[in-house]
């Protein structure tokens, strides 16, 4: 077995197509079975890569991505909350992790521990008091890694999303002693 080389860094926006091509084929193989297949279809590569572009460019969001040898292996993006109740119930100031993905062959590595815990330190640096994201609630694997990592689930909500009305659950960080 030999080491594989890992970098994480700040994105920059000329990463918009490799975390598009990434989000895409993450969320494909996630969401298989669980996504009806129109908003599989439409949620396609250039609609990532759009997302991504906005993302990078706006000030009020930040994210990080892991290269190892075999190129994007993960990536994590933060922002203000969404709009849903749930965030807005929470201790504030409120901080969302946007997007959490590891590739498929590089779980169980630590990468996602390491892009979580960046993004949580990021948003205790904003002055967040809280940490939150919305994880599909049939996503079984998610959820029990965010709750390994300290995470609690502490709501449940509709993402009312662009093709797709999930069923939510709301993990929540407490960010003080990060500060």
């Amino acid at each position: 077995m030999t080491m594989q080389t890992r970098t994480l860094r700040r994105a920059v926006p000329a990463d918009a197509p490799a975390l598009a091509a990434l989000h895409h084929a993450v969320w494909q193989t996630t969401y298989e079975g669980l996504a009806p297949a129109e908003a599989a279809a439409r949620l396609d590569v250039a609609h990532r890569r759009r997302g991504w572009e906005a993302a990078l460019a706006d000030p009020a969001r930040g994210a990080w991505l892991v290269e190892g040898d075999e190129g994007l292996v993960g990536l994590v993006a933060i922002g203000p909350p969404g709009e849903d109740a749930a965030f807005a119930a929470q201790p504030g100031p409120v901080g969302e992790i946007k997007h959490l993905y590891v590739a498929p062959g590089q779980r169980r590595q630590g990468l996602g521990q390491r892009l979580l815990e960046t993004a949580l330190e990021a948003l205790a640096a904003q002055g967040c008091a809280t940490g939150a994201l919305g994880v599909v609630r049939q996503n079984y694997a998610a959820r029990l890694f965010y709750a390994d990592t300290g995470g609690r689930e502490v709501a449940d909500f509709t993402d009312p999303g662009p093709l797709w009305r999930s069923l939510m659950v709301l993990v929540v960080w407490d960010l003080s002693g990060r500060r």
